[in-house]
């Protein structure tokens, strides 16, 4: 899954960064409105983790921006206000949560969970598709039942094709969510297909039906048709 942490504050957002990556999210991060606001408009997020006030704007403008998109971007205001006008104000134009700072970082992971899981799974806990399960709280992933290893890319690669089942994925849109800032396309997609290669293989071998299609010339599409 990935986040984009909006945060001036340098220690607390390098804090953030370490830890939302230590539980295998990958994030991004903009320190300023004009960053924010560029991010926002670019890419595609999970979800966002803003911080209303910034160098340059208001970060209320940031979630109007995210919110024109009519995406599944969660997003969750962080904050040493504790206005309940700015709160208000933030879940009005779509936020879906609001922590005051200081936080426990725990608190924070599980809330990003419950945003994640009504976003993109309508609040189910297990994310099920035909003999696939999925239970994103613990990563983990069963096939009829029985328990799949996987990679964290793998893991990440295969929640991000069945949340977009059905979709053409780009393999440009691909290498973005699953590496964010961290990817580096200079030379070639081969990491991709690598990945892509392993998660078949291992799925097939595990009984589940082939789901990943390739759309040549496009990129990839997860699903039975």
């Amino acid at each position: 899954m990935k986040i984009l942490l909006i945060e001036d504050e340098k220690l607390l957002a390098d804090s953030l960064i370490s830890y939302l990556k230590q539980e295998t999210y990958v994030c991004e991060h903009a320190a300023t409105f004009q960053a924010a606001l560029e991010k926002a408009e670019l890419y595609q997020y999970d979800c966002v983790l803003l911080d209303i006030g910034l160098p340059g704007g208001n970060g209320l403008d940031i979630i109007q921006c995210i919110k024109a998109r009519k995406d599944k971007t969660g997003i969750i205001i962080i904050s040493a206000k504790n206005s309940v006008d700015d709160k208000i104000k933030g879940l009005d134009l779509g936020a879906d949560d609001y922590l005051t700072k200081p936080f426990n970082l725990a608190e924070l992971n599980s809330r990003i969970r419950s945003v994640l899981r009504r976003r993109n799974f309508d609040g189910n806990k297990e994310v099920v598709y035909n003999e696939i399960t999925i239970v994103p709280d613990h990563q983990t992933v069963s096939v009829n039942g029985r328990g799949l290893i996987l990679t964290k890319k793998e893991y990440a690669l295969l929640l991000f094709f069945i949340t977009n089942k059905n979709r053409i994925l780009t393999k440009d849109g691909i290498a973005e969510h699953l590496w964010g800032d961290d990817m580096d396309l200079s030379d070639s997609y081969d990491f991709i297909y690598s990945h892509i290669k392993n998660l078949r293989k291992k799925l097939i071998e595990a009984g589940s039906t082939d789901y990943i299609k390739t759309v040549y010339g496009m990129g990839y599409k997860f699903g039975e048709a």
